[in-house]
């Protein structure tokens, strides 16, 4: 789906940040999908496949999507803020977003997305939030200490692969088991997704249409 895209800077709390927008010219527009990259000091930009993979899939489902550098990455200002940062960076995008385009987000639904890095930061982003759907692609839990999922998100999605070996499948469900929570195994399915980047985009799709 082609949807015109732009790209501007926001003021976040550490100087601009560099933000992605598209899906203002959808007819049926059901809400808002904030997309996070992975860790900042290992690569992590919003150009990754993982991340584009899940801005597309907003977009096919109808969604604003947005996706950003955090601090320190790109053209964004600032350093990288050791974890709390990017949370603030997560709210202050998603509360400019709503406030610069109200007229497209009355009333609508909010989704935070998140790969890796974050998908952990996008778990304690939604402490404040609150948004409809949670969804964290291959959660990088085991490095940082995540804050239990708020248990008034309507739907909650946790995707990872069976051959992750950065963030294995042991430690997701060692995080998920105590809190009873699911979780969606892709078979195959390595921590980028080489190969599975169309089977991502299928759950997505179907988990967020249900």
């Amino acid at each position: 789906m082609k949807s015109p895209s732009q790209k501007f800077f926001i003021n976040g709390q550490s100087g601009k940040l560099e933000v992605i927008l598209a899906g203002l010219d959808s007819e049926h527009r059901r809400g808002l999908a904030v997309i996070a990259h992975p860790h900042p000091l290992y690569g992590g930009t919003m150009d990754n496949k993982v991340v584009f993979t899940l801005f597309k899939a907003a977009l096919e489902l109808g969604l604003i999507a947005v996706k950003f550098n955090f601090r320190g990455v790109g053209k964004s200002e600032g350093v990288y803020g050791e974890g709390a940062g990017e949370v603030e960076d997560v709210i202050t995008v998603v509360t400019t977003i709503r406030d610069q385009f109200r007229e497209y987000l009355d009333n609508t639904i909010l989704l935070l997305a998140g790969f890796s890095f974050g998908g952990a930061i996008q778990a304690r982003a939604a402490q404040q939030l609150n948004p409809d759907t949670l969804l964290m692609v291959a959660p990088s839990v085991d490095h940082f200490s995540t804050s239990p999922v708020i248990t008034d998100v309507r739907r909650l999605i946790i995707i990872h692969g069976d051959k992750d070996r950065i963030v294995s499948l042991e430690t997701i469900l060692d995080w998920v088991t105590p809190r009873e929570l699911p979780i969606i195994v892709v078979p195959g399915a390595e921590h980028f997704f080489h190969g599975k980047l169309h089977i991502l985009r299928r759950i997505v799709l179907d988990s967020c249409r249900s």
